[in-house]
């Protein structure tokens, strides 16, 4: 497979135009409040639980997490997290999955709580049927017409767009993980792979206070310029939309504008390790290092796989991880 966008050297002085709505923080501020408004007035009926999971693994204390997302909607994760460790007070890792992937089977993903940490994984809202095993999460809402797939639901108004739930749904989870008598509320870090890096950055800017932000192959940044050079989907889905709504374009590119990981990523100070891969097809390298770029981060660095496709750095790069968060614990 040969390389796929720009050199090297351009990718890391990449910076391509963003559209940046107006009333992004707004926006954002407005939604985020809304969530926890519904939350509040839902009361019980919306509290968060923790209950054991059915599972074989006995040396890990592993939950099944239900938490309350965007409008109050009940959403699904995992919490996993060492025994043997009461009375401390743990780092935690707050992962998000790759696009129509879902939370899977308990235990699948064990090596960060395996480490010391306290570690949750993120079921994504309607998702979990394109690989993997499985999701448990429903979207119970309607979109637009829209190409199968899930980047045009909600594309004609960003209040109805399919990530202003997802990114909503993160940012409550930080919410949520905050409360927690084990964890340590000053250092819960994000990180996720393709779709989950994008979230992940999403989450990092709707909640500042995080620790490190780590995204791996990281799409929905530079949404525009993704579509442009993309040869795949996710992004290929837009282009098929704007190929048969061509009266929408403008409208399509100020919803997305939204959504764009560039916008949340001038908006993070914390430290952030990310990766990209110079033979992914299917997230252009230049898109992830849009938003490395843009991050207004003092301490961040980016992981280079030349040779390596959209699997990234895979537990090359999880090691990567946890040096850069022991180095900063």
């Amino acid at each position: 497979m040969p390389l796929t966008d720009m050199s090297l050297a351009q990718l890391r002085a990449f910076s391509p135009t963003v559209r940046e709505p107006a009333d992004f923080d707004d926006f954002w501020r407005e939604t985020l409040a809304e969530a926890r408004t519904a939350a509040d007035l839902a009361g019980e009926k919306a509290r968060a639980t923790r209950t054991p999971a059915d599972t074989p693994i006995t040396e890990l204390i592993v939950e099944d997490l239900t938490f309350p997302g965007f409008n109050a909607e009940p959403v699904k994760a995992w919490a996993i997290r060492p025994k043997g460790r009461e009375g401390e007070k743990l780092p935690v890792v707050v992962e998000f999955n790759g696009y129509n992937g879902g939370r899977g089977i308990v235990g699948e993903r064990a090596l960060w709580a395996l480490a010391g940490y306290a570690y949750v994984f993120m079921d994504t809202r309607g998702q979990g049927s394109g690989w993997g095993t499985g999701g448990d999460t429903s979207d119970p809402h309607g979109s637009n017409a829209a190409v199968s797939g899930w980047m045009t639901r909600g594309i004609l108004d960003p209040k109805q767009h399919f990530y202003r739930r997802v990114f909503t749904d993160a940012a409550r989870l930080i919410d949520e993980v905050r409360t927690w008598d084990f964890i340590d509320p000053t250092r819960i870090a994000v990180t996720g792979g393709s779709q989950g890096g994008g979230i992940a950055i999403a989450a990092a800017g709707l909640s500042p206070d995080v620790w490190a932000l780590m995204p791996d192959v990281a799409f929905l940044c530079a949404w525009e310029h993704g579509t442009d050079v993309a040869v795949s989907d996710p992004y290929q889905e837009l282009a098929r939309y704007l190929a048969v709504h061509r009266e929408h374009t403008e409208t399509v590119w100020n919803t997305a504008a939204y959504f764009d990981g560039v916008n949340f990523a001038k908006r993070i100070t914390v430290p952030a390790l990310f990766s990209v891969a110079l033979m992914d097809d299917v997230v252009p390298p230049s898109t992830t290092f849009a938003g490395f770029n843009a991050l207004a981060s003092a301490d961040k660095a980016i992981e280079v796989y030349a040779y390596n496709g959209h699997e990234g750095g895979q537990t090359y790069q999880w090691l990567k991880q946890a040096e850069f968060l022991a180095a900063r614990r």
